[in-house]
């Protein structure tokens, strides 16, 4: 197993690695919209929200050898149901040709009451 670190996502918030590489597969940890170069939210739209998320965890990937275009499964933990469209429609735009397998859920609560989070496992 190797562990996946990159300063251009957030910092693991906890005893946790940002990703792990293990028998040719990458387990990302979930990822919420904080801005990197901030450490802060960049707003509370889902839109903006959904796209820093992918964008964070494009970077975690990218760190690790691989691309959300190797990405085979996702999960999407929404705050809240009533915003999956707008999740969605963000989420096609970064899965346009491979569309990986997905769950998506509500919680109860995410971290820093995100409104959105997504973890991935990717092939390299």
């Amino acid at each position: 197993m190797e562990t996946v670190s990159t300063d251009n996502a957030p910092g693991a918030i906890g005893p946790y690695s940002q990703a792990i590489k293990a028998n040719g597969m990458v387990f990302c940890s979930g990822q919420i919209p904080i801005d990197p170069a901030t450490g802060q939210f960049v707003s509370e739209s889902i839109t903006e929200q959904t796209d820093q998320v992918l964008q964070n965890l494009a970077a975690v990937l990218s760190a690790a050898g691989a691309g959300l275009d190797m990405v085979v499964k996702t999960t999407v933990f929404l705050a809240d149901m009533n915003d999956f469209a707008e999740m969605n429609e963000v989420y096609s735009r970064y899965f346009n040709e491979t569309k990986p397998a997905r769950a998506t859920v509500q919680a109860g609560r995410l971290p820093r009451d995100a409104r959105v989070e997504i973890e991935c496992i990717a092939v390299l």
